[in-house]
């Protein structure tokens, strides 16, 4: 009877033991995107603080308009043709909007009274008119990138700084709000978690609705098709530069 007892507890302490059954064995939670900021970066936190907590690749990957965004590591890498030709376009467009800036505070002198003067004067009015068409084509130009890297720095996830610190941070592929709510999810799904929450379109076309505890602060959605394509939160008051 003795040997029958001693088997059946070390028996017991063999299955209490085994691999598995301790809490610490658990896998961890999945971690949340949401007003803790993710993977150690939090909403607002300044850009050298981010950066030295490794979470972020070293190079930025697009410093147009004044803001600097960077990929998560192991992200993609900056692509050089692509920063060369938004600091291309952004100096181009900044050149010709000033001029034209300064020809519409400068009003243009009527016609004089000889055909020479009038002549110059026309002239005048047909260069003007072509100055004003190279900045606004040069400013369509400048919003055409500003949407090519918005659609790229969602698309890949990282995060965005501004004068401020951390301006906007988008989530990786994997991620998830605490609703549950990520790349993939259906629109459905989107509406069921965030309607009742006051969520809205905004101006830019993406859903947006207020971050818990983060005033300023919006989660924003792009949707393509019936499918959320890209989950981020951003600080709608903070500037770049």
């Amino acid at each position: 009877m003795v040997l029958i007892a001693a088997a059946v507890l070390i028996g017991g302490v063999a299955c209490s033991s085994s691999p598995g059954s301790s809490e610490g064995d658990k896998p961890a939670a999945p971690e949340v995107f949401g007003p803790a900021g993710y993977r150690g970066l939090t909403l607002g936190m300044a850009k050298d603080a981010a950066l030295a907590g490794g979470k972020l690749a070293s190079a930025p990957t697009s410093t147009l308009d004044g803001c600097t965004d960077f990929s998560y590591a192991g992200g993609p890498a900056p692509d050089p043709a692509r920063m060369k030709a938004e600091v291309d376009v952004e100096a181009k467009a900044k050149a010709l909007n000033k001029k034209a800036d300064e020809l519409q505070a400068d009003p243009e002198p009527k016609p004089g009274a000889s055909a020479e003067e009038s002549a110059k004067s026309a002239e005048k009015s047909a260069t003007d008119a072509q100055l004003l068409a190279d900045a606004a084509l040069a400013s369509a130009d400048l919003a055409g990138k500003r949407e090519e890297r918005d659609k790229a720095f969602v698309a890949a996830g990282g995060a965005s700084f501004g004068k401020d610190g951390l301006r906007e941070l988008a989530a990786p592929s994997d991620a998830k709000t605490a609703e549950g709510i990520g790349v993939g999810s259906s629109l459905a799904e989107l509406k069921t978690a965030y309607d009742a929450k006051g969520m809205k379109t905004g101006a830019n076309g993406r859903f947006q609705v207020a971050v818990d505890g983060k005033p300023d602060w919006v989660y924003e959605f792009t949707v393509n098709g019936d499918k959320v394509g890209s989950v981020s939160m951003i600080n709608s008051k903070s500037k770049c530069a």
